[in-house]
């Protein structure tokens, strides 16, 4: 992997890591569904604006407008509904951990519809990592905020699932549409829904527009939303989607440093335990995907050698 694509990578697990925080702040401010959909809406406008001044062509074809509705209700709709609830039932930095074993549940789906299979090493890796995370969230399954608690995992797993089955419908569209304005689209797409179940269960006029507001409503948009699905479909053009995966094991160490930083926040034995399960998960799932990789590799060029040597036979 070149350096210019690795430091794409590390940039968007860094600003994904950024989002908890982000969004746990501006809750004094807007109501959860609120906050959502003006990210959204911001979010793809900007990208929107970006794509028509440079000229950027619209997606064509049926399908890729179906695969691009879907991708904004998974990855938009879902995804910020499950993060900007999870977000008022536990920390950032274990909210931050949690969402980000996303890989796992993308290497199962990569096996469904990518042909990338678990072996030994993969299929213990997901064991591992859901032992992960049953170490993080079991201190708190035993305390008066239990049941709370329980609700924000729902709500991140929530997301989780958004965000995998997207992940791997932008993968089959990378490099066949426009960057910028396929992620316009999606964002815009995916914040209708949000701005619905806004106006019907919340109060959107409430939003106390101070300057603190803005900033974090604009930092959330335009760099933590905007640039990160713009820089993310441009690297899985060019990067298997179980390779690029493999990265998000940043995004819970930039996400704990953040929140012992920022917020307070100090981990037991339990969640050391867990956190350090789950990377190993993540590890042995993608050291699966790096194999699985290599031997379709062989496979190919074995193929391709069998090909030619069929031709020069006939010839």
């Amino acid at each position: 992997m070149k350096a210019f694509e690795l430091s794409k990578i590390i940039v968007v697990m860094f600003l994904w890591a950024v989002c908890f925080p982000l969004i746990a702040a501006g809750f004094a401010y807007a109501p959860h569904l609120t906050f959502a959909a003006l990210r959204a809406f911001l979010a793809g406008a900007a990208l929107l604006v970006v794509g028509l001044a440079l000229g950027r062509p619209l997606p064509r074809g049926a399908g890729v407008w179906v695969i691009l509705i879907f991708v904004g209700l998974g990855a938009t709709s879902l995804a910020y509904l499950g993060m900007f609830h999870a977000a008022e039932f536990v920390s950032p930095g274990i909210a931050t951990v949690i969402a980000n074993t996303q890989p796992l549940l993308a290497a199962v789906l990569a096996g469904m519809f990518l042909n990338e299979y678990l072996d030994g090493y993969g299929k213990l890796g997901l064991v591992l990592g859901f032992a992960g995370i049953v170490f993080i969230a079991a201190p708190q399954l035993v305390t008066s905020q239990a049941e709370s608690y329980v609700i924000g995992i729902a709500y991140i797993l929530l997301a989780v699932l958004g965000i995998t089955v997207s992940n791997v419908l932008i993968k089959r569209i990378a490099g066949k549409v426009d960057a910028i304005m396929a992620m316009a689209i999606q964002m815009l797409i995916g914040g209708v829904p949000l701005a619905i179940a806004a106006f019907a269960f919340e109060q959107p006029l409430d939003v106390i527009w101070s300057p603190r507001f803005i900033l974090i409503l604009v930092a959330l948009s335009l760099f933590g939303s905007a640039l990160v699905y713009w820089l993310w479909i441009s690297i899985l053009a060019k990067t298997p989607l179980n390779r690029a995966n493999a990265f998000s094991f940043l995004v819970p160490v930039f996400g704990l440093a953040m929140g012992a930083a920022f917020y307070g926040e100090t981990l037991g034995w339990p969640q050391i335990i867990g956190i350090v399960l789950t990377l190993v998960g993540i590890g042995l799932v993608n050291r699966n995907n790096r194999r699985t990789g290599k031997i379709q590799l062989e496979k190919l060029h074995i193929r391709v050698e069998n090909k030619v040597e069929y031709k020069h036979n006939e010839i």
